[in-house]
């Protein structure tokens, strides 16, 4: 049998990691971001087998893909099945686009829907898989759902909370450097204490002002304060005044903004690779 589902790409502005020992529910993130239209499409194929067996591949080539491979796990548990995934990826991964979180998600909502399971079982699984991999921790959820969301309590409902602010707007995003190894930040505890109080930070004011133009405000103080800018990055966010708001994605050498599209993409396409989205307000759908 086979089914393929998209999932959104998602881009955090700032964020605090909260870890709760045991527990991948209530684990996650708290903090602001946005959902967008380019994203992750999977195509999975699952038939009753003598073992279980997971192949991945991505974008053409056959990929370890520990993320995808540990949700799909943890969904089935210990039925046999021969799992074939081809997974198709708008962007790249290690740039702040939620691509690792939208490709297991896609494929966990996709074999889900193959066994007769609950979304809540491929939404579970998935964030489950990132977390425990530490990739990511509030792609998934906010991938799930789709829009500029505020993550009010960490981890996967019933627990985590996420309050949306409204906004249809065109997303011009700009990768600037080399890709950025989220599992490496997320296991510094030094970088790890100073990203929490800052994200924690950043959480209140949005939720005292929950706006858009705040969240690239916020996202601004978090990506300077915490050192995860570099210059390059600066100057490619200040080149955006006056035309827009822009900031850091987290966590990547490149930058998400909003405002006059054309006159932002021409801005930024001196610094880095270009890409025109939108915002996404749907979540996944099955194609």
């Amino acid at each position: 049998m086979k089914k393929k589902v998209f999932c959104p790409g998602h881009i955090s502005g700032f964020f605090e990691p909260v870890y709760i020992q045991n527990d991948y529910s209530r684990s996650g993130s708290r903090g602001a971001g946005v959902s967008i239209t380019l994203g992750a499409i999977s195509e999975v194929t699952a038939i009753p087998s003598t073992l279980q067996n997971i192949e991945v591949y991505i974008n053409g080539k056959k990929s370890p893909a520990p993320v995808t491979k540990l949700a799909l796990k943890y969904l089935i548990g210990t039925n046999k099945l021969n799992i074939v995934v081809k997974t198709k990826l708008d962007l790249p991964m290690g740039q702040g686009f939620g691509m690792s979180g939208a490709g297991a998600l896609s494929s966990s909502l996709a074999l889900a829907k193959i066994c007769g399971l609950s979304d809540s079982d491929a939404l579970k699984s998935a964030h489950f898989a990132e977390v425990n991999q530490k990739t990511g921790l509030g792609d998934v959820v906010s991938s799930f759902i789709g829009g500029f969301e505020i993550r009010k309590t960490p981890g996967i409902p019933p627990w985590g909370f996420i309050e949306h602010i409204p906004g249809k707007f065109d997303i011009v995003i700009c990768i600037i450097g080399k890709k950025i190894e989220t599992k490496k930040i997320l296991s510094d505890k030094r970088k790890l204490n100073t990203i929490s109080e800052y994200g924690r930070f950043c959480t209140k004011k949005i939720l005292e002002n929950p706006s858009v133009e705040n969240i690239f405000c916020l996202s601004n103080i978090f990506s300077k304060k915490t050192n995860l800018a570099d210059k390059k990055i600066i100057q490619a966010i200040d080149s955006c005044k006056g035309i827009g708001h822009a900031s850091m994605c987290m966590l990547g050498n490149s930058i998400f903004a909003i405002g006059k599209t054309n006159e932002i993409a021409k801005k930024l396409s001196i610094f880095g690779t270009i890409y025109i989205c939108s915002v996404d307000s749907t979540g996944f759908r099955l194609l």
